[in-house]
């Protein structure tokens, strides 16, 4: 389930021939955003909003709709905005909500792919963001997985992927031989699909069904991001590196002690702030003068005055 290429902003960054640096990590937090994927700039700014990074490289000269035509920036726009509206709502769905996939195949990547401790409290965080985002776009506050949400979500995006289908029609790109914004926008949010393996199928399965949007992703991944391409063979080949991560790390055990400790703090301090650990403070009377001692010191009175 590895989405690294998945990524529209990654995609129109190499569409748009702007020299980027990658820095691969599963750790959001690693982000002055806090959130991933994010674009650092010359100048110290942090962007993680599509729209805000497109904007910034065009101002640098990388502008992937330079040869669009007013007709077909007003479709581009019009393709986008249909995708957020119907495509959008039902990938979350697929991802973070449909209990099975979550579970199997997200919470598990996840898991196996951030660091420790985070592995176990960021999945159940993003899923929380996530539930909503979709709630926010459904107009929803109440919104939660079922039977009928699912059909309606899958209805909405298989309608959108023949629209898109019907658009794109023989092409290699939607606007002829050169790729476009329309087209990290697309390649974003069907490879995900197309690409990862999920319990609960019904996307992907739609996806398949349209040759050529299968075509259009299979393309830009051997185009555009070939190591990608070769993700099984490389990732059993990672899995046990000689010499380990150790002889690279010298101080990794104890980076991990550290982020045990924080954990553990930030573990307690949650407690005490939902009040399921309180702290209650002894008078200092109390601490002068044991129970037991004063119960004795009643007796002995007792006993004086019967003498």
């Amino acid at each position: 389930m590895r989405l690294s290429y998945a990524n529209a902003n990654t995609a129109y960054a190499q569409f748009a021939g702007a020299p980027l640096k990658l820095h691969k990590t599963s750790n959001p937090w690693s982000s002055p955003s806090g959130s991933l994927p994010a674009l650092r700039t010359n100048q110290k700014e942090t962007l993680s909003r599509l729209s805000d990074i497109i904007i910034h490289l065009r101002k640098q000269k990388y502008n992937a709709d330079y040869d669009l035509s007013a007709k077909e920036g007003a479709d581009s726009l019009a393709f986008i905005s249909l995708m957020e509206q119907k495509l959008m709502p039902a990938l979350i769905y697929t991802f973070w909500i449909e209990p099975k996939n979550y579970v199997e195949a997200t919470r598990h990547w996840y898991a196996e792919h951030v660091s420790f401790p985070l592995n176990f409290f960021l999945p159940t965080r993003m899923q929380r963001t996530q539930l909503e985002k979709l709630r926010l776009l459904r107009e929803d506050e109440t919104l939660e997985a079922g039977e009928e949400l699912e059909k309606e979500l899958y209805r909405d995006a298989a309608e959108c992927m023949n629209l898109l289908s019907q658009r794109l029609g023989s092409h290699k790109f939607f606007f002829g031989d050169s790729p476009s914004s329309l087209d990290a926008y697309v390649f974003g949010h069907l490879a995900p699909i197309l690409k990862c393996k999920l319990p609960n199928a019904k996307l992907q399965q739609h996806l398949k069904s349209l040759n050529n949007l299968t075509r259009f992703c299979t393309d830009i991944l051997l185009l555009y991001f070939p190591r990608d391409g070769q993700e099984s063979a490389s990732q059993k080949t990672a899995a046990h590196p000689e010499g380990g991560d150790f002889d690279h790390v010298p101080n990794k055990r104890w980076k991990q002690f550290v982020s045990v400790l924080v954990a553990l703090g930030a573990m307690l301090s949650y407690a005490l702030l939902t009040g399921m650990v309180s702290i209650q403070h002894v008078q200092q009377e109390a601490l002068e003068e044991p129970p037991d001692l004063q119960t004795i010191a009643s007796h002995d009175q007792e006993e004086d005055e019967e003498d």
